[in-house]
């Protein structure tokens, strides 16, 4: 008899609320720290709070992944009620969790836990755990979930227009130079997922609203190379700017479902406020 499957994600898959709640996604919280103090990746902390941190001290917070403990403790619960575990987890190049998650699952039986490295961050890692929500609707045992959303991992496109270089460059991925020079020149980075790693995709030179156009502009003039189950626009502390993003693709009648969601805090502690993001599965 096939066994019920719990799926679960860390805290930076950064889908809608309501999302979570409606497929019972359980969430692991990765850590945002301040000094001393440490707190719970949109548990204890949000957004605002963390920007209001950073202007307050003139310094980033360190984040680090959940403990195997933390992994532990959560899974335990549903495998003692009978259910399988399909965890999801954040690009292993940019983070330990995915390491901490399969180092837990290995305290349980074989075969009752397993884990996949999204290779992707933010909505990125959402769209595999909405790929694995469909596979499980449609009754589907752990391991032909697991195998269908890992073919897909290389398939999805994570971009994110960075508003500021500000937080890029305390957190020591651009020098003062290339802060100075963006700012003064008007230059808007566009930041892409690839094979798990960031790199810059493109350097968008004028306001904000063309960089916010070009974010988009390539798959909206090849929309039927984006696939037609589902996207995904996030943004931090900017849902005034994706609303418009998604109307233009709604108006296309294309895509089944468009989901707006707001980054989690290690996402915002990294890119920092009004960062967008569009995410989808390539055919």
């Amino acid at each position: 008899m096939m066994r019920p499957i719990k799926l679960f994600t860390d805290s930076t898959s950064d889908l809608p609320e309501e999302t979570v709640k409606q497929h019972g996604i359980a969430i692991i919280p990765l850590y945002v720290n301040f000094g001393t103090q440490s707190y719970k990746d949109n548990v204890d902390i949000k957004p605002a709070e963390l920007f209001r941190k950073v202007e307050e001290t003139g310094k980033l917070p360190m984040t680090s992944a959940p403990t195997t403990p933390d992994f532990v403790d959560g899974f335990k619960k549903y495998i003692d009620q009978g259910m399988d575990i399909l965890h999801i987890s954040i690009s292993s190049k940019i983070s330990a969790s995915y390491q901490n998650a399969c180092t837990a699952a290995e305290q349980f039986p074989e075969g009752r836990v397993r884990a996949i490295d999204s290779l992707n961050l933010s909505s990125g890692i959402g769209f595999s755990v909405m790929n694995a929500v469909d596979c499980i609707e449609k009754g589907m045992s752990l391991d032909e979930t697991y195998e269908a959303v890992q073919s897909a991992v290389p398939k999805v496109r994570s971009k994110f227009l960075v508003d500021t270089v500000e937080y890029l460059h305390k957190g020591g991925r651009c020098s003062g130079l290339q802060m100075l020079l963006s700012s003064l020149l008007e230059i808007h980075p566009i930041l892409a997922v690839d094979a798990g790693s960031i790199r810059v995709a493109a350097k968008v030179r004028g306001n904000r609203q063309t960089a916010l156009h070009k974010l988009y502009k390539e798959e909206l003039e090849n929309i039927d190379r984006v696939g037609t189950n589902r996207l995904i626009i996030t943004n931090c502390e900017c849902a005034e700017d994706v609303l418009p993003i998604k109307a233009r693709f709604a108006e296309l009648n294309a895509i089944q479902e468009i989901l707006l969601a707001n980054a989690s805090c290690v996402i915002a502690s990294h890119c920092g406020p009004r960062t967008a993001g569009f995410f989808y599965q390539e055919n």
